[in-house]
């Protein structure tokens, strides 16, 4: 029986555990934010296996640099991941049909301070719809987890059960939540949750995993430091990292859309360690 990873399928066909006993080989590396040749270069020679980019602007989404980049996975076991940083359905569809890229992962929040959005039908049907232009294409969802101790805020496993029939995979990615008069404060991109550098419940991610029949991608806060750790308690089908593998300026603080080779290479180290030291569960 062969295990499903990321892009690649199952011999019976049948869902994919994450967690499962008979884990997969290989934890998948995806690194976001690649945003030209150059980089995806050397992020392909250390061995990320999904490399992400990202479209900023609706307004200015043609971009030859990220096109370059995309196709560097042609042809390769590698792949191409896409996030546009705008909703709205034709634009992202002109977008698509432009890069072509292997996935694209949609991270739109889908929350708010009652809970899941009244408007959360619309982002469904945005997938029965993406499915149907661009069969070929993975739909990867970001589903939002709140950091430790206020994991318990956000409706993950439900938002899980939604849009399992209508993902490729999920990735796990941490909210930011408040108290009091603001129980949901502003992200780092309005209308949108990820590149916090905060590490999610872990807790929240493993039961997301243990109740999902599509791979699950470890994602919040990862950095060399903490893969290993992360991996061994949540049991995913590979991790993501953006901005603690970033470069950073003379404050510490990190600097979007370059990344720091050292990083990634220690990242992928870590989870290499990791996938030898996992002791399933049977």
């Amino acid at each position: 029986m062969h295990i499903q990873v990321i892009g690649e399928t199952r011999e019976n066909n049948l869902p994919v555990k994450n967690g499962d006993k008979n884990l997969p080989a290989h934890l998948k590396i995806q690194i976001y934010e690649i945003q030209t040749p150059a980089e995806g270069e050397k992020m392909l020679k250390l061995g990320v296996d999904h490399l992400g980019s990202v479209i900023l602007s609706r307004d200015n989404w043609r971009i030859t640099e990220i096109l370059d980049t995309i196709r560097l996975t042609e042809g390769l076991a590698a792949k191409s991941s896409l996030i546009p940083l705008y909703s709205n359905p034709d634009i992202i569809y002109r977008t698509v049909d432009y890069y072509r890229p292997d996935i694209l992962h949609c991270c739109e929040s889908l929350t708010d301070s009652g809970g899941i959005r009244r408007d959360i039908g619309n982002f469904i049907k945005f997938h029965e719809e993406f499915k149907k232009r661009f069969p070929e294409i993975e739909i990867m969802r970001s589903l939002p987890i709140g950091q430790k101790a206020k994991a318990g805020k956000t409706p993950t496993l439900e938002l899980g059960r939604l849009f399992e029939p209508v993902s490729d995979f999920f990735l796990t990615d941490t909210l930011l939540t408040g108290d009091g008069d603001d129980p949901l404060p502003d992200q780092p991109e309005n209308g949108f949750v990820g590149v916090t550098g905060k590490i999610c419940d872990w807790e929240t991610a493993k039961f997301l995993v243990e109740k999902s029949n599509i791979p699950v991608i470890l994602a919040g806060g990862i950095s060399a430091e903490n893969a290993y750790e992360g991996v061994l308690a949540v049991q995913p089908a590979g991790v993501d990292s953006c901005t603690n593998t970033n470069l950073t300026d003379p404050g510490g603080k990190a600097i979007r859309f370059r990344k720091d080779p050292e990083k990634v290479r220690l990242l992928i180290e870590a989870v290499k360690r990791a996938e030898t030291d996992i002791k399933p569960s049977r």
